[in-house]
C-alpha cells in the first residue's frame, strides 16, 4: 500500500480542497487559511509518493512557489486579488512542474477574465454602482482541476 496509495489519494484530496475553496470563495469571498495550508503541506507527501529527489526536484518546486507567491503578492498589494487567492496559487505551484504551472496560470487568467466579465455585466444590468468583488478562487480551482490532471496522473514524466 504505502506510497502507491498516496500517489492516487493525494490528488483526490487536492481536488476536493480546490473544489471546496472555490465554493467558499463564491459564498463568502474568502478562502480559509487551513485549506491553503493543507494544499501546501500535502505537496511534500506528494513529492515523496512520486519519488521526487530532494535536490534539485523539491528545491525547484519550493523556489518556483516562492516566486509565484511574490509575483502574485503584487496583485494583492494593488487590490487586484485577495490574500487567499494568492496563497492558493502559491500552494498549487508546489504540486506541478513549471510547464504545467504555466498552463494552469493561463487557464486561470482566461477563466478569471470570463468570471470578471460576467460579474461586470450582471452589475451593469442590475445597476449596481460598486465594483464587483471577483471570486478569483473559482478560476484558480477550475484551472487547477483542469491543469493538474496530466502532471498528477503521469507523475512529472
Amino acid at each position: 500500500m504505502g506510497w502507491d496509495f498516496l500517489s492516487w489519494a493525494l490528488p483526490m484530496v487536492l481536488a476536493l480542497l480546490l473544489i471546496s475553496a472555490g465554493i467558499e470563495d463564491v459564498r463568502v469571498r474568502e478562502i480559509a487559511n487551513w485549506k491553503n495550508a493543507a494544499i501546501a503541506l500535502l505537496a511534500p507527501l506528494w513529492w515523496v509518493a512520486i519519488g521526487m529527489t530532494p535536490w534539485p526536484g523539491m528545491a525547484i518546486q519550493v523556489g518556483v512557489a516562492v516566486i509565484v507567491l511574490m509575483a502574485f503578492f503584487a496583485a494583492f498589494h494593488f487590490g487586484w486579488m485577495g490574500g487567499g487567492d494568492v496563497k492558493m496559487i502559491a500552494a498549487l505551484a508546489l504540486w506541478v512542474p513549471v510547464p504545467a504551472l504555466i498552463q494552469i496560470l493561463m487557464i486561470m487568467s482566461i477563466v478569471g477574465g470570463a468570471i470578471t466579465m460576467l460579474m461586470l455585466i450582471d452589475h451593469r444590468l442590475r445597476k449596481i454602482q460598486e465594483s464587483p468583488e471577483i471570486p478569483y478562487g473559482v478560476a484558480i480551482a477550475m484551472a487547477g482541476l483542469l491543469g493538474l490532471r496530466e502532471p498528477l496522473l503521469n507523475h512529472f514524466t
